[in-house]
């Protein structure tokens, strides 16, 4: 099996900013997430209930921590006022289909 690394975040957020917040990472934080190397996919988990999460998936390390940068600064400058800081979990994946 090819070898994959993976980054989830879970965000905190008011519900009524969901909308507002998938077009920013439609938009802007997934065209800058592709161009990180290494990048194979990145999903949005919508909850309903201002409790999201995000998925990243990367060919090594690297490519994963570089989009914990990305993320961290993209959602600085453009969802600071919505978007608290996430907890994140990162680590190699071990089964996929």
């Amino acid at each position: 099996m090819d070898s994959k690394y993976a980054v989830t975040r879970k965000y905190q957020f008011n519900p009524s900013a969901s909308a507002e917040i998938a077009k920013h990472v439609q938009d802007g934080l997934i065209p800058l997430l592709r161009q990180t190397p290494g990048f194979v996919a990145y999903y949005w988990v919508d909850s309903a209930a201002g409790q999201d999460i995000s998925l990243s998936v990367f060919e090594n390390q690297s490519g994963a921590d570089e989009s914990v940068r990305l993320a961290g600064e993209y959602v600085k400058e453009h969802l600071a006022t919505i978007l608290g800081a996430p907890e994140i979990t990162k680590g190699d994946v071990r089964a996929h289909s």
